[in-house]
């Protein structure tokens, strides 16, 4: 591997657009093996509580999420970066920017399926703090294949935690 594709790459991240389109399902195309079509992609964003968000860099699309906004979590359904773009940091920059829009008052949590022969995405989104949490047995509808279900739990902030005080940990305060 070369030392470039080590580095870096700083990324914006925004709002899907219909134009987004045809470089998205050209990422989805080199990235699985079953790919979504572009129907699977409206239909899925025209639902309310859908959302898809690309990583672009120098005006080409390099990246993309889908996730479903849930009470109490978000549902990451599709999650790619360009074969060209891997292992840059463009895919922590998404989850990244997924886990920001996390709070400890509503949504705590992320959850996503990841095929169990998936390797390379189970060890990225475990090296971003996701845990296997349970195996869904033949989960797809084109293979027999299981997937993992891995989640994501945000940690409350310091200030959050609340101590409870009554006589004891005052005495042993």
């Amino acid at each position: 591997m070369n030392p470039q594709q080590q580095e870096q790459l700083r990324v914006h991240i925004r709002w899907m657009i219909r134009r987004d389109m045809g470089e998205v399902l050209q990422i989805e195309g080199h990235a699985f093996e079953f790919p979504w079509s572009e129907e699977d992609f409206i239909r899925c964003l025209r639902q309310r509580n859908c959302i898809g968000m690309v990583a672009e860099h120098e005006d080409r699309v390099v990246g993309f999420m889908i996730y479903e906004l849930h009470r109490t979590r978000l549902h990451l359904l599709n999650f790619a970066v360009a074969d060209d773009f891997r292992r840059r940091q463009v895919g922590s920059q998404m989850l990244s920017k997924l886990v920001g829009k996390l709070s400890s008052q509503r949504r705590t949590r992320i959850a996503l399926e990841v095929r169990e022969t998936n390797l390379p995405a189970q060890l990225f989104f475990r090296s971003m703090g996701f845990r296997a949490v349970s195996v869904l047995r033949d989960f797809y509808d084109d293979t027999t294949e299981d997937a993992y279900l891995m989640q994501y739990r945000e940690r409350p902030q310091p200030s959050e935690v609340i101590v409870p005080i009554n006589r004891i940990t005052r005495l042993a305060g």
